[in-house]
């Protein structure tokens, strides 16, 4: 005769799955807080224990290895911390092939890996995440807050639970005028009513920064915020579509700087990196003497940026190229760097 089975839980494995949940539903994507309101924000316990071995034998998942031994039913290694709706989703497939004993085993070691790696992070690990989008042509890019939170770890950990918002929904587009000026006056006026306390007032002087948007815009928020703060920029990546830096890159992958023939016209400095940028849309503005400068790798596409180490060859082959082109024109002389990017300009006296 088998033992009969409490389904009562010690409180000592139960502030145990507390704690190793971190206070948050287990269910993979929820992440839900279980010890608070989700509309008053009222201190609650909305928690429940669901077994991933079922409690009973008929139940979804059925008792696996506790079938003839029923000892560690109720132990801490076959609980999930969950909210109500997911412990209702993960019961109501009755066969336990949806929600199999073997992918919620999974989810738990995944939660509460990264509960641990949060937690341990060191305090001078912390970041402000910040964010910023703009439409490109006829399409919004949005960045989803979560994708970008999740990022950062485990190096670093969000100091606010919400990130930064720097972004405008405006239904201009970016070949009117209008969007350039209301877009610009925007950023502008958001960095200094939200960036610029923290980088005055808080004690955290980090930033991640995630953003998407036309060039001009993108070099406007580099130029508010300077280099002094320390900063990680994340690119996002089409193929895998993540953000996350990849830990190496080609051993060939270099950076190429080519000069003009003559360097008697005005300066420009063209990127030709996404893609390779005809040289006559430069002429076009700047005249016929033009002296374009180009920055280029061997193979220009949309994802040639894909490691930390490609992002620190880009800034030193910036600053080379602007020593080079400042030696060959003078600052004097060309009165600053005309910065060509997917087709645009801008006259830039410094870039960081």
């Amino acid at each position: 005769m088998l033992k009969e089975v409490t389904r009562s839980i010690p409180r000592a494995d139960e502030r145990d799955l507390w704690v190793r949940a971190g206070g948050r539903c287990e269910f993979r994507g929820c992440n839900t807080l279980l010890y608070q309101s989700l509309v008053t924000r009222e201190r609650v316990n909305v928690a429940e224990k669901a077994h991933i071995y079922s409690f009973s034998p008929d139940g979804p998942r059925g008792r696996g290895p506790f079938a003839r031994k029923t000892r560690g039913l109720n132990e801490v290694s076959n609980l999930l911390l969950v909210c109500p709706a997911c412990h209702t989703t993960i019961d109501q497939h009755k066969d336990g092939k949806r929600y199999s004993a073997a992918l919620l085993q999974e989810w738990k070691r995944e939660h509460e890996t990264r509960i641990v790696r949060v937690t341990g992070v060191s305090p001078k690990r912390g970041s402000h995440v910040l964010l910023y989008d703009s439409r490109i042509g006829k399409q919004d890019s949005p960045i989803d807050p979560d994708d970008a939170m999740e990022c950062i770890f485990p190096g670093r950990y969000p100091t606010a639970e919400s990130p930064v918002k720097l972004s405008l929904r405006y239904e201009h587009q970016d070949h009117e005028p209008a969007f350039w000026e209301t877009e610009a006056r925007h950023l502008k006026n958001s960095f200094e009513r939200q960036v610029a306390p923290l980088l005055r007032d808080s004690a955290t002087k980090h930033f991640s920064v995630f953003a998407l948007g036309d060039m001009p815009l993108l070099v406007l928020l580099g130029s508010l915020l300077t280099d002094k703060p320390r900063a990680d920029v994340y690119q996002l990546h089409r193929e895998p579509a993540t953000w996350r830096w990849l830990p190496r890159h080609p051993r060939s992958f270099a950076f190429v700087l080519r000069r003009p023939r003559r360097s008697r016209g005005l300066p420009a400095l063209v990127f030709s990196l996404s893609g390779k940028i005809d040289h006559a849309r430069v002429t076009a503005v700047l005249g016929p003497k033009a002296a374009i400068w180009e920055l280029t790798v061997s193979d220009p596409h949309n994802d040639f940026l894909r490691t930390r180490g490609q992002l620190e060859k880009f800034r030193q082959a910036v600053r080379k190229a602007l020593v080079a082109i400042n030696a060959a024109h003078g600052i004097a002389e060309s009165g600053g760097v005309n910065v060509a990017k997917n087709g645009r300009f801008e006259n830039r006296r410094a870039i960081s």
